[in-house]
């Protein structure tokens, strides 16, 4: 009998976490590695960030907080709701988490009972059915092809709805594809949504700000007030302020269900760190200005790998909207053989010979749950970029 939970069988490791790890493995080992695998972006956190949290930790606020977010983070959230969103919250309608991930984990194990349905539209980030999993519910995903431009369309929504749906996740901008629902793509499916009373809206909102080509970025329950009561919207400070590792995410919701993600938060972590807290009060209430400024490097960026990658034999990519990630096809190079003599038969087989024969460390499409195809993060340097993309090119060249 093993010593181990059940719930272990449920859950796979992190595809992206996994690649990262690899990466740095070879690199440790004196591989000339460079790795794309992970979504955090290159730059510092903002000088006046930094300090915010330094201040706070000299004037001693270092204490245990209220579980959910101290008040003065819980009103800056509140406050980013309404200027950048129209949406209008009251502090028990906010939660603060450790990262987005606890906060999207703790609602889905607050609400989910056995056999309850989370529709996931697919490619998705490679941790929302496993969460699904540890929460006891089941992971509907619904396969959003490239010809769609990866994005859940209203007829195959309906199609997926049953009376067992609990909630749908949406991810925009996506990781992993960067894909962005226009104000237009979100009212077709929040007019499918309003029809089912008993489906839940998680949001996933974290790459907000990062959007390019004067893209104008709406969340659902500002697109339909109707489904206001029902809606979670997820954010936090990762990304758009380059706060990967402070580790704040929050959201706003009906009272009920805050109040319920609250009581599993009292129980497992309690609340997260004050310096953190303090650190995204500034983050949130701060000057905006640096994210313009990262987002034309971004874009660049973009433009870039879009451009080289395009010129690779047997790969296809599209240009995203958002997020710093393409998705390209590598349907092109099935059935070649590599340099070391393997044939690639998969997206898997794909990302492993690209790690072996160029150093280049990518994500398989198939970890996201479309491939085969695979995930290029862009926020690294763009001398790395334009490096990697020259291997790639260069393996693909050496596809038999």
């Amino acid at each position: 009998m093993s010593f181990l939970s059940t719930a272990l069988d449920r859950v796979k490791p992190s595809a992206t976490i996994a690649v990262t790890d690899k990466a740095r493995e070879l690199k440790a080992a004196g591989r000339n590695v460079i790795g794309l695998g992970s979504g955090e972006p290159d730059f510092d956190t903002p000088a006046n960030i930094k300090l915010a949290a330094i201040h706070a930790i000299e004037a001693g606020k270092t204490k245990y907080t209220a579980v959910d977010g101290i008040p003065e983070l819980k009103q800056a959230i509140i406050d980013k709701f309404q200027r950048e969103n129209g949406l209008t919250y009251k502090p028990n309608q906010i939660i603060v988490g450790t990262g987005g991930k606890q906060v999207l984990y703790n609602a889905l194990i607050a609400t989910i009972n056995p056999g309850d349905e989370v529709i996931i539209p697919a490619p998705y980030w490679v941790s929302y059915p496993e969460m699904v999993a540890l929460a006891g519910g089941e992971s509907v995903p619904v396969v959003c092809p490239a010809e769609s431009g990866f994005k859940l369309q209203p007829a195959a929504l309906e199609a997926a709805i049953t009376p067992k749906t609990k909630w749908i996740i949406l991810n925009s901008p996506s990781n992993p594809t960067g894909a962005a629902y226009s104000r237009e793509e979100l009212k077709a499916l929040t007019d499918v949504l309003v029809k089912h009373p008993h489906v839940w809206v998680m949001t996933d909102d974290m790459y907000e700000h990062l959007v390019y080509d004067d893209f104008d970025f709406t969340t659902p329950a500002q697109i339909e007030p109707r489904l206001f009561d029902r809606t979670l919207t997820v954010n936090g400070v990762s990304k758009s302020y380059c706060m990967t590792g402070w580790r704040i995410g929050y959201a706003g919701g009906p009272a009920q269900l805050i109040k319920a993600m609250a009581t599993i938060q009292s129980q497992s972590t309690s609340n997260p760190s004050s310096i953190a807290q303090w650190a995204a009060v500034e983050a949130l209430n701060g000057p905006q200005d640096f994210i313009a400024a990262h987002n034309k490097v971004f874009k660049e960026r973009r433009d870039l790998v879009v451009s080289m990658l395009n010129q690779a034999s047997g790969i296809d990519c599209p240009r995203p909207e958002g997020a710093f990630y393409v998705y390209p096809s590598c349907a092109g190079t099935i059935g070649k053989t590599a340099p070391s003599g393997k044939v690639i038969e998969t997206d898997q087989d794909f990302v492993t010979e690209l790690l072996e024969a160029e150093g280049v460390a990518v994500v398989q499409g198939s970890a996201f749950g479309l491939g085969p195809a695979f995930r290029i993060s862009y926020a690294t340097k763009t001398s790395d970029l334009e490096e990697a993309c020259k291997r790639i090119q260069r393996f693909c060249g050496n596809l038999r």
